[in-house]
């Protein structure tokens, strides 16, 4: 008998969203974990709801537009590649020639 297999149509290609890829979908779970602990402890303080509610909304609203900001503007990659650039030296200084003598053994 022949075996039928199914193809996964979406190897090779980065998770996907609601328009966010890649490591985008974790920043946003991250702040949203975070929004509801800031929630939770403005709510166990004492703090009025309304202002609590007001706070969340439009630090949910900032993150959103940011983690969207970012995906469009770096895309899957993008962002890691800027984070890594800083660890780049500018220049390489060699006290001796030690180094490029030891080259050719």
């Amino acid at each position: 008998m022949a075996s039928v297999y199914h193809i996964n149509k979406g190897i090779n290609k980065p998770i996907e969203f609601k328009g966010l890829k890649a490591q985008y979908i974790a920043y946003l779970a991250g702040g949203l974990v975070l929004l509801l602990i800031l929630f939770a402890s403005m709510y166990i303080i004492g703090i009025n709801l309304f202002i609590c509610l007001f706070i969340i909304v439009a630090a949910g609203t900032a993150l959103f537009m940011i983690v969207y900001y970012l995906n469009n503007k770096y895309g899957q990659y993008g962002l890691l590649k800027k984070a890594a650039k800083r660890y780049i030296p500018h220049s390489i200084k060699f006290r001796s020639r030690k180094i490029f003598i030891h080259l050719k053994k």
